[in-house]
């Protein structure tokens, strides 16, 4: 994905932080070694000077000065190391050391981006995911097909809950891994327990290890957020207003529980905005209910509904409540 300037900008800033701090601790390590071996000073000095004369050599035509150079500063670095050795320090004590030592803290390698850049672009998109502990028990690895009863079936389609279940894995790994090829929406429904939002996690873990945006909310934080942005005060404005457009730009945004927040026309309008929008920007969604279709169309008017069923992989879960069946087993 292509990140966002001020995305961009608060990595960057913590590379420099990096870089101040390398220098910091080179100083304190020079300064603490200098103490204890005088001679190290005077072997800087030397190398200092030494650079100052061949640099005059080469101005005045002399093309040996260079090798000349690196072989005495070569002997000189032979020196100090086996100085600091003797004194119980590591040979590369007054060598810089980088949290990276591939880009030296700068985040580029070769001119390309590092791969220390990218792990960074992955934890800042977890953090701003709101998902980053709750990945680390809810995802694919950890999920089981067991808590699916062979013995529900869905009446639409005669399928039991197990294979509805596992038909929907296989699709929405396939979702994640055509991910980047065309948008894709789905509105997840089903009674409450039966692994929507676990699913959504899932879905979720395995975009942002791939450094996809992934930005989660409940229905009830979503449209509060979106209250907040209209009717909020002026001071909270700049910063609510950058997450609301964030909602429209990240690469997958997830509605969780729609429904359980207090539905009015404002919360209509907004969820038909939000819909619309990342249609038009070709967005992904992931929309998950407890209510069933009749309901919704009530509650969301019928032209949002219309929008959702329209654009929207419509899956239906069945099951047994996987919550209760964790408690009753002990299971975690």
């Amino acid at each position: 994905m292509a990140l966002k300037n001020t995305q961009y900008d608060t990595i960057m800033r913590e590379y420099y932080r990096r870089q101040l701090k390398d220098k910091r601790l080179l100083d304190e390590r020079t300064k603490e070694a200098f103490a204890a071996i005088p001679e190290l000073s005077e072997i800087d000095g030397l190398i200092a000077s030494l650079s100052v004369e061949q640099a005059k050599k080469l101005l005045d035509g002399d093309d040996t000065a260079l090798d000349d150079l690196r072989e005495q500063i070569g002997a000189l670095g032979e020196r100090r190391r086996l100085l600091l050795c003797q004194a119980g320090f590591p040979p590369n004590y007054l060598d810089m050391q980088y949290v990276c030592p591939d880009c030296r803290d700068t985040g580029f390698h070769d001119g390309q981006k590092c791969h220390c850049f990218n792990q960074a672009v992955i934890d800042l998109l977890y953090a701003q995911s709101n998902l980053r502990e709750i990945l680390k028990e809810e995802n694919f690895d950890t999920f089981s097909l067991s808590y699916y009863p062979e013995d529900m079936r869905n009446p639409t389609n005669g399928l039991s809950a197990r294979a509805t279940m596992e038909n929907l894995v296989v699709e929405c790994k396939e979702f994640i891994r055509c991910f980047d090829e065309e948008p894709v929406n789905f509105f997840f429904c089903g009674a409450t327990g039966v692994g929507k939002t676990f699913l959504t996690h899932c879905i979720s873990k395995e975009l942002l290890e791939s450094a996809h945006s992934v930005v989660y909310f409940s229905a009830f934080e979503l449209f509060d957020l979106f209250s907040k942005t209209t009717f909020g005060k002026s001071d909270d404005i700049a910063e609510l207003q950058q997450m609301h457009s964030y909602i429209f730009d990240c690469d997958l945004l997830i509605i969780d529980d729609l429904g359980t927040e207090l539905t009015n026309s404002f919360v209509s309008s907004q969820l038909f905005l939000c819909v619309n929008e990342r249609l038009v920007r070709k967005k992904s969604t992931i929309i998950s209910t407890n209510l069933d279709t009749d309901v919704l169309k009530e509650l969301y008017t019928e032209r949002v509904f219309s929008r959702i069923i329209s654009n929207y992989r419509m899956r239906m879960l069945i099951g047994r409540d996987i919550r209760i069946q964790k408690k009753l087993t002990g299971a975690k």
